[in-house]
């Protein structure tokens, strides 16, 4: 049997499930399951569902284009492993996260290489017999850079992009390449302690606790549709330092969490929101 994720984005309208449901009956296949979502002050619709059935012919989509209002978003996605390119710079805590949980089946993904700027994490990658690219930027600017890194990330034909830890901000050029397809972690409860050393900025402001956010990168730093959060406790006793090092536990939680929530096929993007099933 084939399993299939079918993803419905549309202006709301009365009688959608019955007429979505009736569609895929019609074709022979089977709901495992349905999760539906309606944004009242948007009059938007959302729906995830798990289909099941020998064979998904490809007028499908065409006939549930005839029970849905203009301008949908459907699409139709293989259930399973997605390929996953990873960026790093020298941090070893989200990475270490994701390669362990990816060698213990506890995330389905195939992490195709790890591109990083520096060869700090080369050797922990080469442990779980992955191929890793090291492409400095030392010399070059920033277009030069992202250009070299392009086009090794082509070569695997990846679903997904992740910046576990990757410490460089990308060009407008480089996320139009990959649209909802780049997820990003960032270290503070976003949207409070934008950019650089938020661990500071969040001592310095005396917070009583701390968090991170993974997110889709845009061109807005920091500000793209976020996936997941969390946060964890702390008090007028700790320093800046002690911050970051509580904040690496969440940090690569959170991101490995949004990652599987990605892959699932749980996550709509809509404007600079997501609906997460």
């Amino acid at each position: 049997m084939e399993r299939k994720v079918l993803i419905i984005d549309c202006a709301d309208a009365p009688g959608l499930i019955t007429k979505i449901t009736g569609v895929c009956f019609a074709h022979g296949l089977n709901i495992i399951k349905n999760s539906e979502f309606v944004d009242n002050a948007q009059g938007r619709f959302f729906m995830r569902t798990e289909l099941e059935g020998p064979a998904f012919a490809n007028s499908l989509l065409t006939e549930l284009q005839t029970v849905l209002p203009e301008k949908n978003q459907t699409r139709l996605v293989d259930a399973g492993k997605k390929r996953v390119v990873i960026m790093v710079t020298k941090e070893a805590h989200c990475l270490g996260d994701i390669l362990i949980k990816s060698y213990s089946d506890a995330l389905d993904i195939e992490i195709a290489a790890v591109i990083g700027n520096h060869q700090v994490l080369q050797p922990l990658v080469e442990k779980f017999d992955l191929p890793f690219h090291y492409i400095s930027h030392e010399g070059l600017n920033r277009h030069e850079h992202e250009a070299m890194m392009l086009d090794v990330i082509a070569n695997y034909r990846p679903d997904y992009i992740l910046l576990a830890k990757f410490m460089r901000v990308l060009t407008p050029e480089f996320v139009s390449q990959y649209p909802s397809k780049i997820i990003n972690i960032h270290h503070s409860f976003l949207p409070a302690f934008i950019g650089a050393a938020p661990y500071k900025q969040a001592w310095e402001r005396g917070v009583k606790i701390i968090g991170a956010t993974a997110h889709f990168v845009t061109n807005s730093l920091d500000e793209g549709p976020i996936i997941k959060q969390d946060v964890i406790p702390v008090d007028h006793s700790f320093s800046a330092e002690d911050l970051a090092r509580c904040g690496r536990d969440v940090e690569k939680s959170v991101l490995s969490k949004a990652l599987h929530l990605v892959v699932n096929e749980d996550v709509i993007v809509y404007g600079n929101k997501t609906v997460v099933f």
